[in-house]
């Protein structure tokens, strides 16, 4: 993705950690030479479980809007039940990414004029020795599969680093593990 600035909304419940997922993508987008980078989380009445949202600013130049995303480049959903819930689509770019953990097929996804990208990452985690439900290191995997923006083994270190207390190689193995098996399609 060749643009001025990357604008990219990271959709969870409350729990599942969208909000440090989107915070160590930031780090290492800033450590791969990205000198705007701003993360503007979205609190509100959050609860374990219930949908939150968080916005991410990527740019080669320095960015001065702090603003929420309105109309992002892509979007990251931890968990696709929330598809059933909330409209994740909304305002993504024509054109845009949708990357989505479930357990589906990418056949199952069919968003008109989406790029969409699929990876089961609750299950790969699992197979990673990580304890059921913990999904935000391992979502960062198929983000740098499928965006291409920053390499998986600087994110692989940046959820070492973030984690380093709470199995960081654990985390970094399910980053790695789900990037290789994330599967993505064309615009339709």
């Amino acid at each position: 993705m060749e643009r001025e600035r990357i604008e990219i909304r990271w959709h969870g419940r409350g729990g599942q950690g969208a909000i440090t997922a989107a915070k160590i993508v930031a780090n290492a987008a800033f450590e791969s030479g990205y000198k705007g980078v701003v993360m503007a989380p979205t609190f509100g009445t959050e609860r374990r479980g219930a949908p939150v949202f968080t916005s991410l600013k990527i740019s080669k130049n320095k960015i001065y809007d702090l603003s929420p995303i309105e109309t992002p480049d892509m979007v990251v959903v931890l968990d696709h039940t929330l598809l059933e819930e909330v409209n994740v689509t909304t305002g993504l770019k024509k054109g845009g990414l949708l990357i989505i953990n479930t357990p589906k097929p990418l056949e199952a996804y069919d968003f008109e004029g989406i790029q969409v990208a699929v990876a089961d990452v609750t299950a790969h985690a699992l197979e990673s020795n990580l304890p059921p439900g913990v999904v935000n290191s391992g979502i960062i995997g198929a983000f740098s599969k499928a965006s291409g923006l920053v390499d998986i083994e600087r994110l692989a270190k940046a959820v070492e680093d973030e984690f380093h207390d709470k199995k960081p190689r654990r985390n970094a193995d399910a980053a790695r593990r789900v990037y290789e098996r994330t599967v993505m399609g064309g615009k339709k």
